[in-house]
């Protein structure tokens, strides 16, 4: 398992995995590991050593647990798999009745706990938790009354969450545990739900300039337009299988203008559709391959007559450490460049130089290289330019907007880390320049960063160093307060709130003509952000994370005469103008929405 890269569907297809009597501790469950298990039903962890199971484990898709004979202690960890239908945990002497009560509660799904029945333990929760409710609901009422008007609002509500875990009871005494469990929640809920309507009922009082000069863009109408499956394995309509990976508009053919050809990758294929249409314009298929990545370029060419020419590139890789460069309108590949021995997560050509072609492999290592221009039988001669070491595998590539032809960042396994990559310098074999970190002294610093863009000139969009949020940091703030330290915080400008899934590579994306950042989910939804209103906002920006503008919800297209229902979108691309957006699954469907 710890050979498998985390886009090779081979993990992912996994169903049933039986882990039992391995002796396991609970930190040999390693969720970067687990969660690439994404479509994981099964899972037999019985007979071992687990105290605990870890929260992050990121299985959403599973049904069946089986933990019986270990030591665990706590149930509440479970919460994490909201499918469950059946779960074992007899043998864990640590648990109690109590713990039956809150699996009940935690997993509404649930048929059969320890072979039996369940419905009877939902029976007893259901009551428990209506009587509780309603006695917590009327302490509520009480202790507010006794509130004077000049006590501080924050420090009372928390004294009514102590005193309501003291004083309601309800049941035997046995289920204490359980029954003061609940109380808690029940009136944490309460006092979120009324700060919610004081903060509602203050909202209409502030005086109608505060915020008038930044005042939100309306949110963008966007309706699906297509849904294609045009990546099916032996262009089969079953398949809804096959995962998609990336996408990438066209280059525009004159300045001032927009495309809608889209380039889209995921199986043995490689796509180009008209978005208005939603026509498949040109497939290039590649037998044994599985697509990774996609990336345009626009070359000036000089055709036999001596007539310039601009002419569109497609460079395609993935699995078999191959760069494919496609003639797309003429439907042929012109030229195969040997770029690493592994599989290439990602690629992209430099804005600085249009033949220059960066490719990221599980290798552990970036090449950049010069494609050149092709001879009059459309044939490619590359030739390598840099090799970049990296200590962890890199998933996105990001030339810096401000000077792309002198410093590359790369969004990696093990963090963020920035490259130089000038030409006129006599190295040309290099290793990280700079490792950027999210939080000082944090663990979060040396975590997967699997999302990454740049927004504008300046600001950065990043994704994977804290669970759910994506972050904005300034490079120009940050680069220029590094001196020469190796590890530098960037600086913070926002962070925006985004699914709170353990699920890892979903690759977010800007469109910085339009100010807007772009994201996936685990269940079909595209968030959108409109970040120049949100950088426009007087400093200091609130702590807490900004909500999207807009989510776009999962339209659920018929597919083999049923819904398609929560897949999950790996990524999300919009052509500059914003008038058409292409969303890319987990189960080879193609989702095209336009801008009405």
């Amino acid at each position: 398992m710890q050979r498998g890269r985390p886009k090779s569907d081979r993990l992912g297809k996994i169903r049933s995995l039986d882990l039992s009597g391995l002796e396991l501790l609970s930190e040999h469950l390693d969720p970067k590991l687990l969660c690439r298990l994404t479509q994981l039903q099964e899972l037999d962890l019985s007979n071992n050593q687990l105290e605990t199971l870890p929260d992050n484990l990121g299985l959403s898709h599973l049904r069946v647990l089986r933990c019986a004979n270990n030591q665990l202690g706590d149930v509440t960890a479970l919460c994490q798999f909201p499918k469950l239908e059946e779960l074992s945990l007899e043998g864990n002497p640590f648990l109690t009745v109590n713990d039956n009560l809150k699996v009940s509660f935690l997993l509404p799904t649930l048929r059969k706990v320890n072979g039996k029945d369940a419905s009877s333990t939902y029976s007893q929760v259901e009551n428990l938790n209506r009587e509780l409710t309603s006695r917590v609901t009327a302490h509520w009422e009480k202790f507010m009354a006794t509130l004077g008007p000049e006590e501080e609002a924050e420090k009372a509500q928390a004294d009514f969450v102590k005193s309501a875990v003291r004083d309601v009871r309800y049941g035997p005494e046995s289920l204490s545990e359980f029954t003061q469990w609940r109380v808690r929640m029940i009136s944490e809920e309460l006092v979120a739900s009324s700060r919610t309507q004081v903060h509602e009922a203050d909202s209409p009082e502030k005086p109608p300039e505060a915020g008038a000069a930044h005042k939100p863009r309306p949110a963008l109408k966007l309706e699906p337009l297509h849904f294609l499956q045009c990546h099916s394995k032996n262009n089969s309509p079953q398949d809804l299988e096959t995962q998609l990976w990336a996408c990438a508009f066209e280059p525009a053919w004159e300045e001032g203008a927009t495309s809608q050809t889209v380039a889209t990758c995921g199986g043995e294929a490689v796509c180009v559709i008209d978005c208005q249409t939603g026509i498949v314009l040109h497939k290039y298929k590649a037998p044994g391959e599985e697509f990774f990545s996609v990336a345009w370029t626009a070359l000036m060419v000089v055709t036999q007559a001596g007539h310039k020419k601009r002419w569109s590139v497609l460079a395609a890789a993935g699995l078999r450490g191959l760069v494919r460069l496609l003639h797309v309108r003429a439907g042929f590949c012109c030229g195969v460049i040997r770029a690493h021995k592994k599989a290439i997560a990602t690629l992209c050509f430099s804005p600085a130089h249009e033949t220059h072609l960066f490719t990221a492999s599980y290798d552990k290592r970036i090449i950049l290289w010069d494609i050149g221009m092709p001879n009059q039988d459309y044939e490619f001669q590359a030739s390598q330019l840099l090799t970049l070491d990296t200590t962890s595998i890199p998933l996105r590539l990001c030339p810096v907007a401000s000077c792309p032809d002198a410093r590359l960042l790369a969004g990696c396994e093990g963090g963020c880390c920035c490259w130089d990559v000038r030409l006129d310098q006599p190295q040309k074999r290099r290793v990280c320049e700079v490792e950027f970190v999210f939080s000082e002294g944090s663990e979060a610093s040396g975590r997967r960063v699997d999302g990454l863009a740049f927004v504008n000139e300046d600001v950065v969009a990043s994704k994977g160093s804290g669970l759910g949020t994506i972050c904005l940091w300034s490079w120009r703030q940050t680069w220029g307060g590094r001196g020469s330290q190796s590890t530098v915080a960037v600086v913070v400008l926002a962070r925006l709130q985004w699914s709170p899934t353990e699920l890892a590579y979903f690759s977010l994306s800007a469109c910085p003509d339009k100010g807007i950042v772009l994201c996936g989910d685990e269940e079909g939804n595209v968030w959108l952000y409109d970040v120049s209103n949100i950088l426009k906002q007087p400093p200091p920006l609130p702590a807490a994370p900004q909500a999207p503008t807009q989510i776009l919800k999962w339209p659920q297209p018929w597919a083999l005469g049923q819904v398609v229902t929560k897949t999950m979108v790996n990524t999300v691309v919009a052509n500059a103008s914003f008038t058409y957006l292409t969303a890319l699954t987990d189960s080879n469907i193609v989702a095209i929405w336009g801008r009405l």
